[in-house]
């Protein structure tokens, strides 16, 4: 068996980031991907190199659900014992179910849940045994309606993660991680996580190491399988 290595989706940017730099710091070579953000996947690969683990970069638009397998076998051959995948990239999108057009859902769906879906059903095909996280959120947990295709999408990744626990066990454990209030959406800023973070019931907004810590716990726990950790202050229970 060689070095052990993480696949993470989405791993250029925000959160994906903070935990492909983690994983390697704890001994995991990292098969970083990314779509648009190439720069800054090259950034998180040099940064990763240089604390003594193998990084690569690989494309891969997520809509194109034909070029899974190739993508696979591209990691495969980067490292054949990646005995992690995190599935990490999301869009979000702020829409009620009146004003999503067909675009937009397809977008959700496609990207938030067919995605995860098919890339774990890769994961299951090549490596023997492994650990599945899929990055949720901690919207799943309620009814809200202001993003209605994104928590329904993230809903439905809910649900797989339960069923592909179930199905896959014993050689793999899938479970999900819920964030809350960790970084603020794109154009907004710090003071927009303080207002809302009076509203949960610790009264206070989280950091990515909160989300890392549960993923490593995660990674690291081997009689869980099937759950979502909520890291979000209390939120999900409003």
């Amino acid at each position: 068996m060689g070095q052990k290595g993480a696949i993470i989706t989405g791993g250029a940017k925000r959160i994906g980031r903070a935990i492909a730099i983690e994983l390697a710091k704890e001994g995991y070579d990292i098969a970083l991907h990314y779509n648009r953000s190439k720069n800054e996947a090259l950034e998180v690969r040099d940064l990763i190199r240089k604390v003594g683990r193998q990084s690569e970069i690989f494309h891969l638009d997520l809509l194109n659900v034909e070029k899974f397998p190739s993508f696979m076998r591209e990691i495969q051959a980067f490292n054949r014992d990646c005995l992690v995948l995190i599935n990490n990239a999301s869009i979000f999108e702020k829409a009620r179910f009146l004003g999503t057009d067909f675009d937009l859902f397809e977008r959700h769906i496609n990207i938030n849940f067919r995605a995860p879906f098919f890339m774990t059903q890769q994961f299951a095909s090549i490596f023997q045994t492994g650990t599945i996280i899929n990055i949720l959120d901690t919207k799943v947990a309620r009814t809200l309606i202001e993003y209605f295709a994104y928590t329904l999408s993230k809903k439905a990744l809910t649900e797989f993660t339960k069923m592909a626990a179930k199905e896959l066990a014993p050689e793999y454990r899938v479970n999900g991680v819920g964030p809350g209030l960790i970084l603020p959406p794109e154009g907004e800023s710090e003071e927009y996580l303080k207002k809302l973070s009076e509203k949960i019931p610790l009264k206070k907004r989280g950091y990515p190491d909160d989300v890392i810590s549960a993923v490593k716990f995660l990674i690291n726990h081997q009689y869980i399988t099937g759950e979502c950790l909520f890291i979000d202050g209390g939120e999900h229970l409003k």
